[in-house]
């Protein structure tokens, strides 16, 4: 028996496919990394499922290449070697929510119009990063780790205890998820996310898909705020942004709370319509800081008049020359309009809003300190120049990780996405960028694309490391070759 023979005993005609043009569709994604046509296409319905397409794959030394949306934005779902493209997206159960452990376990292909909207219905809201594709998998994004927009909350990651099929098939479960009987009897509620033991789920995130298959997860969850006031600090220039910020995270006030340059807040306020986009960018400063004060069920109204007061003291007695404001110029409603838009996925059949100003996007992202984002935006904007692209076209988004322990730096790259000339500068100018500032201090935990061979170059040790530990879990390197530095 053959492969394709196989693969279609085991998820059936209807869930196989070797279609040129249905195969054309994943060899390729909405980043500019290159890669090429899979060779087989199947879409299962269970663990039971992909843990015999593993075998088979491992078997016969074929690539195998996960993904549980038809939204990726980076590359890591498009085959480098070619292979057989798992399509888990019809794998979209939620499949319990545990009300009493803020917790709820949900399939791979679960996305985020689904859950926010199932949740919202309960009164809850799940931890999203900032205005997420509708259709976009939940747990692609926390396997992603792309940073919650919330940073008030100790987990920093809130995807824990998961059922991992590993690339020889076996099936494995991390956490509290993986005591005897979960989660069919009562004995566990897989509530902990942690024990007992070491915690494998930490070798699936931010792995791209080379270490093993997710088939269900737990995610944390918390109640939908009462009440809210938004807050804008407006500044001229970064460095002064950023002390504020570092300030109102100490003293934990807020929820939402991040930095973003005039260019992108005025994107997602206008959702692109030209003219309005235009006139904003031209009123806002060139950085505005975001910050949202929620009351939850308890006495909600005392609590946004105490973060206010903390907020107002703060400016009066460290910072009193920012200015700080409830609205925007030309938009009176526009606190009302963002914490709305911030607490659900992008609206649905509309254009993602990276794609709204000029049709492409390309994102370079690490983790830094926020003290040191004025640096990193001299060096890109520096190298920007260099290759002709005008810092005008330049987005930048900060979010604070954990009370600003840490920082996630984003720039985005807005370009044209059929000029082919523009297309190649941004490559270039990523990548030089990004070799600079692995020199400054820039952590990047997903170096997806391009970036993976000089990032896995700077930190010699921990490639070695991470090499031998994918050897004991993939020794035949069938699970989404190339992609890492393997």
């Amino acid at each position: 028996m053959n492969v394709k023979e196989g693969l279609i005993g085991i998820v059936g005609n209807e869930n196989f496919s070797d279609n040129p043009q249905e195969l054309t569709f994943y060899s390729h994604d909405s980043s500019l990394t290159r890669g090429c046509r899979p060779t087989y296409l199947i879409k299962p319905k269970s663990g039971q499922e992909i843990s015999k397409i593993m075998k088979l794959a491992n078997e016969s030394r074929i690539p195998v290449i996960p993904c549980s949306s038809r939204v990726h934005f980076y590359g890591n779902t498009v085959p480098k070697l070619g292979g057989i493209v798992v399509d888990l997206s019809g794998m979209n159960k939620i499949l319990d929510i545990d009300e009493r452990n803020r917790k709820v376990r949900i399939e791979p292909g679960v996305t985020w119009s689904q859950m926010v909207g199932e949740l919202g219905i309960m009164g809850y809201r799940v931890m999203t990063p900032l205005l997420p594709h509708p259709a976009r998998s939940v747990l692609t994004s926390y396997l992603e780790r792309e940073v919650p927009l919330v940073p008030v909350y100790e987990y920093g990651e809130p995807m824990g205890g998961a059922e991992v099929v590993w690339p020889n098939g076996d099936i494995f479960r991390t956490g509290s998820a993986s005591a005897p009987g979960y989660p069919e009897s009562a004995g566990s509620k897989g509530a902990n996310f942690e024990g007992p033991g070491l915690n494998f789920i930490y070798l699936i995130k931010g792995a791209q898909g080379t270490m093993g298959i997710v088939t269900w997860a737990n995610v944390k969850f918390e109640y939908l705020p009462k009440v809210n006031k938004t807050f804008f600090g407006l500044f001229d220039d970064l460095e002064k942004a950023v002390k504020p910020l570092y300030r109102i995270q100490r003293l934990k006030i807020g929820q939402e709370c991040f930095l973003m340059n005039n260019l992108n807040l005025a994107l997602i306020l206008t959702e692109g319509k030209k003219e309005e986009f235009e006139k904003l960018k031209m009123a806002l400063p060139p950085w505005i800081l975001v910050l949202i004060l929620s009351g939850l069920r308890r006495r909600p109204d005392e609590k946004i008049e105490l973060e206010e007061r903390a907020l107002m003291k703060l400016r009066s007695e460290e910072f009193r020359e920012m200015k700080i404001s409830t609205a925007l110029p030309g938009i009176p409603s526009a606190g009302m309009k963002l914490q709305d838009l911030l607490r659900k996925p992008w609206p649905n059949k509309e254009i993602y809003w990276k794609h709204l100003y000029r049709g492409g996007c390309e994102d370079l992202f690490f983790i830094g300190k926020a003290i040191d984002a004025p640096k990193f935006q001299e060096i890109v904007e520096k190298v920007a120049l260099k290759n002709g692209y005008p810092r005008e076209h330049l987005g930048c988004y900060l979010q604070p990780i954990e009370y600003a322990r840490a920082c996630h730096v984003e720039f985005n790259f807005y370009y044209e996405a059929d000029n082919i000339k523009e297309i190649e500068i941004i490559r270039r100018i990523k990548l030089e960028a990004a070799k600079i500032l692995l020199d400054q201090g820039a952590f990047f935990t997903r170096p997806y694309g391009d970036l993976a061979n000089p990032v896995y170059e700077k930190a010699a040790t921990y490639t070695a490391v991470l090499k031998r530990v994918k050897n004991i879990f993939d020794p035949n390197n069938i699970m989404n070759p190339g992609n890492l530095c393997f």
